[in-house]
């Protein structure tokens, strides 16, 4: 029964999927910039930054750190041999991808309160990674659940690095 509940599930998500769509366009950078933007917003939380210091670090992670890794995606395809048209599209694809995922983050972060926003961010990247992590399940034929768990358990632990960093900084050079 339970196999047959996924099956159809699956075949529900694959309906607003295009045919043409590649997972591999944003199978590499979404989880960075979803990974990535959780990280620091917590992690400038724990600092005790200013709002503004958390949306510019969004917006410069969403740009700088976006480009520079889409460059690194287009140089390691070249060295692949990928087709010149493919791996063009995908460094676009992974640019827009990464980048809409972390302006996601920015305007959720800028529309709300400061001690709700950080919450909302979390529950939002752990809601994008999860879905991710699923549609990558049902392409590989495993068990959704697992997928989600190694994928979100890796993320808790680069979260919580980046909140014990914060909360170094904050006990080493702002607390009295």
């Amino acid at each position: 029964m339970m196999d047959t509940r996924n099956q159809e599930v699956a075949s529900g998500v694959r309906k607003w999927i295009p045919r043409s769509f590649d997972l591999r366009w944003i199978s590499f950078g979404s989880p960075a910039a979803i990974v990535t933007s959780m990280a620091l917003i917590v992690g400038l939380d724990a600092a005790t930054a200013r709002k503004e210091a958390v949306l510019a670090s969004l917006l410069i992670i969403g740009i700088a750190d976006n480009l520079s890794d889409s460059l690194s995606v287009h140089i390691y395809q070249e060295s692949e041999r990928m087709a010149r048209r493919q791996a063009f599209r995908t460094t676009i694809a992974n640019y827009a991808v990464r980048f809409a995922v972390s302006a996601s983050f920015l305007i959720l972060f800028l529309a709300l309160p400061v001690n709700l926003a950080g919450y909302v961010c979390l529950a939002w990247g752990f809601m994008l990674l999860s879905l991710l992590s699923y549609l990558l399940a049902q392409t590989r034929h495993l068990p959704a659940l697992s997928e989600i768990l190694k994928h979100t358990g890796v993320a808790a632990i680069v979260i919580l690095t980046s909140n014990s960093i914060g909360l170094a900084i904050h006990a080493l050079l702002i607390s009295p």
